[in-house]
């Protein structure tokens, strides 16, 4: 628990629940990165890498032929440790695959507690997320692990997963977080593109993920969990790396995948608050805990502007944000003379 003014605590990322406040769970995935199971090279290099979260990948990244090779592989990686407090994730391949069960079997048999997540693709209804909770609780007894200690990310990677996005969220107390698959998507709806991630070319109508983020984030936070976005896929552009991470980074998602150590500096920063923004909700936060608290009004001014319980909501998302980037506050809160604000008119 974090503590502030007047004994203010709250998670590590100020996350509650159905009527309560969402911002973000407690692991940080401003950036995600991508690694082939199948290269120990890559696995490797990844260790190094200023990232939250790395997924070692089953799926589309390793060769039919080689699929049981690179379990064992990951599984291995993962054992050595090494990652530091990265979040410590394994993609399968979907379940309507022939390698699913066994990935999961293995990995977690082999490797244990060194999984932290496991990355679920294709997911297209509640029933897989179902399945992945059963087959992870007998591997846990089976292995003597905690119960439900092995957490799930579900990647919405087309139409269908998309129209069953509330039932998926609901689906099992493991998930952590939705991811939106573009690849795929693009796919299943047959828009006019082969860049992954880009918006397709002639489209006219604004931002064409528009909807599908904004629909996998509402799920999300219905049942307080993390929203992140699929990759970009044009390495060397970095320009539209920026824009793409900006944008969804401002509707409010909590990170985007990468796919190689080039992209990690840009999504790193869109997904982290300014030094300002962060001093600045940490500010409201402890001016609304003192006038709340202290002198038992429901909202005050700060620096000529009016905080109330909605703009705690807002400062706590930044905040989290902040302290999970690595962020130190440059400002403090000095409590001044009483002075009188009116309640806003037909306010938050």
């Amino acid at each position: 628990m974090l503590r502030g003014i007047a004994g203010r605590s709250f998670t590590a990322a100020g996350r509650r629940v159905g009527s309560r406040d969402v911002s973000n769970t407690g692991r940080s995935r401003r950036t995600v990165l991508a690694v082939p199971g199948s290269s120990d090279r890559f696995i490797a290099k990844a260790r190094g890498l200023d990232v939250d979260e790395v997924f070692l990948d089953l799926e589309d990244a390793v060769a039919p032929a080689r699929k049981a090779q690179a379990r064992a592989a990951v599984a291995a990686a993962l054992r050595e440790g090494g990652w530091g407090p990265k979040v410590r994730a394994v993609r399968v391949n979907d379940v309507t695959t022939a390698w699913a069960h066994r990935d999961v079997i293995e990995v977690v048999e082999q490797a244990g507690s060194a999984v932290d997540v496991i990355v679920l693709p294709k997911v297209s209804g509640p029933d897989h997320v179902t399945w992945l909770d059963l087959l992870l609780g007998q591997v846990e007894r089976d292995r003597g692990l905690p119960a439900g200690g092995i957490g799930i990310e579900a990647q919405i990677e087309d139409a269908a997963g998309l129209a069953e996005v509330d039932a998926i969220a609901a689906a099992s107390p493991r998930l952590e977080a939705l991811v939106f698959g573009p690849a795929d998507f693009m796919a299943s709806l047959g828009m006019r593109s082969l860049e992954i991630g880009a918006q397709p070319a002639g489209y006219r109508g604004g931002d064409a993920f528009h909807y599908a983020h904004l629909r996998i984030l509402v799920a999300a936070r219905a049942r307080g969990l993390q929203a992140i976005d699929g990759p970009y896929a044009a390495i060397h552009d970095t320009d539209g790396l920026r824009r793409a991470a900006a944008s969804v980074a401002a509707l409010g998602y909590d990170g985007k995948w990468v796919l190689h150590p080039g992209q990690v500096d840009v999504v790193n920063s869109e997904f982290s608050p300014s030094q300002a923004d962060y001093d600045r909700a940490e500010l409201i936060l402890d001016a609304y805990e003192y006038h709340v608290g202290v002198r038992g009004r429901g909202a005050a001014m700060l620096d000529g502007e009016m905080i109330d319980e909605a703009s705690r909501k807002l400062a706590l998302v930044a905040a989290a944000r902040g302290r999970a980037a690595g962020l130190r506050r440059t400002t403090s809160f000095t409590p001044g003379p009483p002075t009188t604000a009116a309640p806003p008119a037909g306010g938050e």
